[in-house]
């Protein structure tokens, strides 16, 4: 028996490539690479079926690369720290690696419960930083130059071979119903490491050109953007990796001259500004754990705390609310799991604005949708645009306008809401209700029949909201308080 086994805890890193606590493991002695599906943490509001079924899927390759390492995966399914009790006693002494994780408020207790279980074990446990974010006080002004020195670093190459752990059974792979899970019918992105490697390389040399173009538009978007937030979810690729390969393609680049090149090497800046974002925002609930469940600034718990409305959450939730950009949208989002940034700011601004609902009700199911679904990015977004952050713009989207501007044929809507798809017009496709009776009853669409009434006044809900918010936030200790906010979490060079 050796003098310690590692223990390389698997959480959203389901990777080989520029993975430092399994490369460090590695040059120590065993490795035993594990995974732990929690039921405790699937039951979480913003834990759906499909999430299980794209984490199912890295594993599987996940353990196949570390089986030709030497060690294949250990799975179980079970709760932390007591999969651990249960490894410490069969094989011994261990050690503990795992990359730091900002999660919501049951992983980030379930750490610390992981941490006093190894101290009191008096097992070393070894967390790693991970995705450019900084645990513990940090002096934000210089914020972004850690983040590039931290992206600067040289990658970690896997290693070539692991010393085994053979007395672990490797396990099965736990299904949906070990988890208290419905099976998932979703239709998903693929997921694991060499696809995450593949979809990178297309956008990077071929999908990308057209990427500032198409971002906003969700029709466009599905394949010119790059696709690869559901990977970053879950670590099927490193940030670094990205950046890198990112910054090495736009290196290439640069002697090429003419309009194409000129293009592509705008659409990688863009990305990389992106990329840096996706840790900026992370950064904030890793600062503030709070956020996930209270206002940034404590008076706007109170805004919409009395004023639930469970008919409107509905049609809102299922793509009723006759609006057909935001029922398109929430539609696409609900089978697929993605929909492009823009559009998924839209629907929460529906939701936070024109329905009047209290973001803290709404943002776990709404994070549950996204195949993609990271925390650190959901909530601090959800509360931009929610209008709860005291420092940010207050942005109401007009859902009638996003439809023209960014599906101006009305493809997009006629996919996703087939009710409208024989609408021959499209300035009917984005204001049904424009059509009259008689048109109604010709396209087989009658308005609050074939297709739901709108469920509010837009622009009646726009002043209620503007005037609402503007009046709290003149108050003078709401302004005391966004300035500490800016101060903790305003983006600084």
């Amino acid at each position: 028996m050796p003098d310690s086994v590692h223990v390389v805890w698997y959480k959203r890193d389901l990777r080989v490539d520029d993975h430092r606590p399994l490369a460090e493991a590695a040059e120590r002695g065993p490795v035993l690479p594990l995974y732990v599906a929690e039921p405790s943490i699937a039951a979480g509001d913003d834990f759906r079926p499909r999430q299980w079924t794209l984490i199912r899927e890295a594993l599987i390759e996940l353990r196949a690369r570390l089986a030709k390492r030497g060690q294949p995966l250990v799975v179980r399914c079970g709760e932390m720290p007591g999969v651990l009790e249960t490894l410490h006693e069969a094989v011994g002494p261990l050690r503990l690696w795992a990359h730091e994780e900002t999660g919501n408020e049951r992983t980030f207790a379930r750490d610390r419960r992981v941490r006093a279980w190894a101290d009191a074990q008096d097992i070393p446990f070894m967390e790693v930083p991970s995705r450019g974010v900084i645990r513990g006080p940090h002096d934000r002004d210089h914020w972004s130059d850690r983040w590039e020195a931290y992206m600067d670093r040289p990658l970690v190459h896997p290693p070539e071979a692991l010393a085994p752990v053979p007395e672990i059974d490797p396990g099965p792979m736990p299904t949906h119903a070990d988890l208290g899970l419905r099976p998932s019918t979703a239709a998903l992105q693929q997921i694991g490491e060499a696809e995450a490697h593949r979809t990178l390389d297309s956008f990077l040399y071929d999908r990308g050109r057209t990427y500032r173009r198409a971002m906003s538009k969700p029709g466009p978007a599905t394949t010119e953007c790059s696709r690869m937030s559901v990977h970053l979810a879950y670590g099927t690729i490193s940030l670094r990796r990205m950046v890198y390969e990112l910054r090495r393609r736009r290196d290439e680049l640069q002697g090429q001259r003419g309009a194409a090149a000129d293009d592509r090497r705008k659409a990688l800046s863009s990305f990389d500004s992106r990329l840096h974002w996706h840790s900026h925002f992370t950064q904030k609930l890793e600062d503030a754990p709070r956020i996930e469940t209270e206002s940034y600034i404590p008076a706007f718990d109170a805004l919409r705390a009395d004023d639930w409305d469970s008919e409107l959450y509905e049609a809102w939730l299922t793509g009723h609310t006759g609006f057909p950009m935001v029922d398109a949208c929430m539609r696409c989002l609900r089978t697929t799991g993605w929909l492009n940034f823009r559009m998924r700011a839209m629907l929460c601004s529906f939701a936070a604005y024109d329905c009047w609902l209290d973001w803290r009700r709404f943002a776990p199911t709404y994070g549950g949708l996204m195949a993609d679904y990271v925390p650190g990015i959901h909530y601090p977004q959800v509360q931009m645009q929610s209008g709860t952050t005291g420092i940010n713009q207050i942005r109401i989207y007009n859902p009638v306008k996003q439809g023209k501007e960014q599906d101006p044929d009305g493809s997009f809507i006629r996919r996703w809401v087939p009710e409208l798809a024989r609408l021959e017009t499209t300035e009917y496709v984005h204001e049904p209700w424009r059509m009259s009776p008689i048109e109604q009853q010709a396209a087989g669409c009658v308005v609050g029949t074939d297709y739901p009434e709108r469920i509010v006044d837009h622009l009646e809900a726009y002043h209620h909201a503007q005037d609402t918010i503007r009046t709290l936030r003149e108050r003078p200790d709401v302004q005391e308080q966004a300035e500490r906010i800016l101060q903790q979490h305003g983006s600084r060079g």
